[in-house]
């Protein structure tokens, strides 16, 4: 039996949610396309234009297509709005920002904007795919993808021709994952989102000029790093741990997984001396540590912080744990709201349907937060199926939807 009173719930948190961003589209005619776009991103299996305009009961994809590619409409501007939403219904002050990119596989075809044979994390080889950067807001009450970049190699940006043929921005030159992840997390600095730390994995927390910007803008991180990742006045990040005396290992959970708390051997090291400041500790003493495997000890994960003064390793080996958010995050918006099964080849149909089903999957991940806020948790199982069911011959929000979802002396911490 339906419960008339959730779905009505769902529905208004919708409206509201389109309340909120209808004014970025100029026309009537786009705002409902983009209305009909975003509840259209749950139901419909195969997010291709001929399924989701029969959903929308269109004889053809020309009005949804006309969505991400002919109509005026900023996909910046929503994600301002995006970016608003969360803070105001996630937001705390130890928010955590994630950064990480995921691939987008292309079987067949070199026009789509940014598109080549690159390694992608998310198929675990090199393909014909995109690459998008992004950025996941979490707390303790939900997580949701707050930001994207779509990477443009250089085989790209280095042909002019190519780019206008794909309608990327004269602007756009080449940037690498890491300086689009910079960019990404100047925006969220800039915006409503409270944000106390940002983790990464090795692929952006070994690049130096992103812990330096942290470091300037004084935000907690916890980056992972490479095992060869070399320590300031210290060397080698394994050769330092190598090193830590046995009770340095301590036994701690980085979080919850769905099949219990993720418990590892984790060391730390304050790799800050007080004769180094004049007497005067920083206000953020930089770290080391090391995540160990229980069951495999010769693998050993590798982390750089930069932590507020008297945090806990506790605290750090909580937000190094956090990381695995983003990756949940992806998952859910990949099989709930399409985002990797978009059909268009331009840079701004590709952008703005990221955009889009970034935004559902925030409206999701709020909407799973309130019922869990309520005391309804165990009512979001962890298959997470769709929250749009079919009733009869209509589509409609199911009774308990988902979320979307050294030399000097080495001070050892145990």
């Amino acid at each position: 039996m339906i419960d008339e009173r959730a779905v009505e719930i769902w529905n208004d948190e919708l409206e509201e949610l389109f309340l909120r961003t209808g004014h970025r589209f100029r026309r009537v005619e786009p705002r409902r396309r983009m209305r009909d776009y975003i509840r259209l991103l749950g139901p419909v299996g195969r997010k291709n234009g001929w399924q989701l305009a029969e959903y929308a009961g269109h004889r053809t994809p020309d009005r949804l297509q006309l969505l991400l590619d002919g109509a005026r409409w900023g996909a910046d501007e929503l994600r301002d709005d995006l970016q608003h939403y969360v803070a105001e219904r996630l937001g705390e002050p130890d928010g955590i920002l994630i950064l990480d990119d995921t691939g987008f596989l292309k079987k067949e075809g070199t026009t789509s904007a940014g598109v080549r044979r690159q390694y992608s994390g998310t198929a675990g080889r090199t393909e014909n795919c995109q690459i998008g950067v992004f950025a996941a807001y979490a707390t303790t009450h939900g997580r949701a993808l707050v930001d994207r970049e779509l990477h443009l190699p250089k085989s790209w940006t280095d042909d002019r021709d190519r780019c206008r043929a794909a309608h990327i921005p004269e602007q756009r030159t080449f940037a690498t994952k890491p300086d689009l992840a910079k960019a990404v997390v100047l925006r969220a600095i800039a915006s409503p989102l409270p944000i106390a730390w940002v983790t990464a994995d090795a692929a952006y927390g070994q690049e130096w000029r992103l812990r330096r910007m942290l470091e300037e803008t004084s935000l907690g991180h916890v980056l992972a790093v490479p095992i060869s990742q070399q320590v300031p006045h210290v060397g080698r990040i394994d050769h330092l741990f190598s090193q830590a005396p046995d009770k340095t290992w301590e036994q701690r959970s980085c979080g919850d997984s769905a099949k219990g708390p993720r418990i590892y051997h984790w060391a730390a090291l304050q790799i800050t001396s007080i004769e180094d400041f004049d007497g005067e500790m920083p206000t953020h003493p930089p770290w080391a540590l090391a995540r160990r495997s229980i069951s495999k000890p010769e693998e050993i994960a590798y982390y750089l912080a930069y932590a507020p003064l008297g945090t806990t390793v506790e605290h750090m080996v909580r937000v190094a744990g956090m990381r695995w958010a983003i990756e949940e995050a992806f998952q859910a918006a990949k099989n709930e709201c399409g985002l990797y099964q978009y059909e268009v080849r331009r840079y701004t149909g590709s952008i703005r349907h990221i955009t889009l089903a970034v935004l559902a999957h925030a409206f999701l991940a709020v909407m799973a937060a309130d019922a869990a806020a309520k005391g309804a948790a165990e009512t979001v199982p962890a298959s997470r199926p769709s929250p749009w069911q079919k009733f009869g011959g209509s589509w409609q929000l199911a009774t308990h939807p988902s979320p979307l979802t050294s030399a000097r002396p080495l001070k050892w911490s145990h």
